[in-house]
């Protein structure tokens, strides 16, 4: 039998549970680091040995060398194998971590390909992946000669944040000037790129010894963008498979994966499909599972659970192991999710026998759906669509800051 192995997780959010157990289930011990205010979560307590918290989880040098403090206590005693990052804002941490502690996997510069925003834009121009016209705000005159030779509308990005927030639409030179202002100093944690209209794809998938061995292709009907400025409701279905579009799309996604030097990990990558020239552009990239239950959406559509099979290649890997991929099904899947204005809205209406899951959250409303028909599913989010937006619908406007 494999000697068991010891894997230290970092999560300052409520997710990974699936993962956990899988951990677990594969032999290892299985280490927690979260943060308090989440201890009374309903956490996998049985796949989890011990769990450590901490109070702050931001990634400022001086929290980043406090948990290595910690860690290095923890290490005089027990042997850490791995450190997995299960969230985007903790992919700093676990690379910080390793990178201090010699402990094999993704370290600091390779990281940055997957979090920093306009790392990942120029790591991906570099090698010929195409991606909107941007630029970094470091320098005055750049930014001037962006304006003039870039047609706006432009889009004001975090380097640092996940889905939508923080992010403002500019549409003149006038208007961006007092909103870089307004940034101050932190006006180099931000970019600036070109606003391309155009549909939304995102490639959910696993890497294994560099390779992409499952990739997943959907398209959001609504982008998160939209979502979240516009208060609108959240849907993505599965791209027709065996098209045009899905074969393009597994090809950028391995490309993409190639360039920045993914050797083993889930990963959740968009692409935009331009309303100008048809073309596809690289958004951007994570090397994590993708929020807003698209683990569960890619997991009815394909039967792969990327958090539990994400948990299996960090095992195999460590333990310089072959991992096997599972059977792979090709179920056409959509999903709907919207903010409810009811607390526990009763969906008892919605009863189609295509729903595969429900939603299980105060004031939220959702269904995953399953079908062997592409246009089922389509036809199925349009009239839910319909249906949410007139009976239980309700919006919260984005954060104008970052919460992290």
């Amino acid at each position: 039998m494999s000697k068991p192995l010891t894997f230290f997780c970092i999560t300052c959010y409520f997710k990974g549970e699936a993962f956990l157990k899988a951990c677990k289930e594969a032999g290892n011990t299985v280490y927690l680091l979260t943060n308090k205010k989440l201890e009374n979560e309903p956490w996998p307590w049985e796949s989890i040995d011990e769990v450590f918290y901490v109070e702050q989880d931001d990634n400022t040098p001086d929290n980043m060398w406090n948990i290595a403090k910690g860690v290095s206590w923890l290490m005089r005693t027990k042997k850490i194998d791995r450190i997995v990052a299960l969230d985007d804002f903790d992919v700093e941490k676990g690379a910080f971590l390793r990178e201090h502690f010699r402990i094999p996997g993704m370290g600091q510069t390779t990281a940055r390909y997957f979090r920093d925003k306009l790392a990942m834009r120029v790591k991906a121009q570099e090698s010929g992946i195409p991606v909107p016209p941007f630029t970094a705000l470091f320098h005055d005159e750049a930014v001037r000669r962006f304006a003039e030779d870039v047609p706006a509308p432009w889009l004001v990005k975090p380097r640092a944040e996940a889905s939508a927030t923080g992010i403002k639409k500019i549409h003149s030179a006038e208007e961006l000037w007092p909103v870089l202002e307004q940034l101050g100093s932190e006006r180099h944690m931000y970019l600036l790129e070109q606003f391309k209209p155009g549909d939304v794809y995102h490639a959910d998938a696993l890497s294994v010894d560099g390779d992409v061995v499952f990739c997943r292709v959907s398209q959001y009907l609504n982008t998160p963008f939209e979502v979240a400025h516009g208060g609108g409701i959240f849907r993505s279905q599965t791209v027709e498979f065996g098209s045009k579009d899905e074969k393009a799309l597994q090809k950028l996604n391995a490309e993409v994966m190639g360039a920045f030097g993914m050797q083993f990990s889930a990963s959740h990558t968009e692409f935009i499909k331009s309303n100008e020239d048809g073309k596809f552009y690289f958004l951007e990239t994570a090397s994590r599972v993708g929020g807003a239950h698209l683990a569960e959406l890619v997991e009815i559509s394909s039967g792969i659970n990327l958090w539990a099979e994400w948990a299996k290649v960090e095992s195999a890997t460590a333990r310089n192991e072959a991992y096997e991929l599972p059977p792979v099904r090709k179920d056409y899947a959509g999903i709907i999710i919207s903010l409810s204005r009811f607390e526990n809205p009763d969906t008892s209406v919605f009863n189609d026998p295509e729903i595969a899951w429900r939603i299980n959250k105060k004031h939220h409303v959702g269904m995953i759906l399953r079908s062997d028909r592409k246009e089922r599913i389509q036809e199925l989010l349009e009239a839910y669509a319909l249906k949410i937006h007139q009976d239980f619908h309700a919006s919260a406007p984005v954060p104008d800051k970052p919460t992290h």
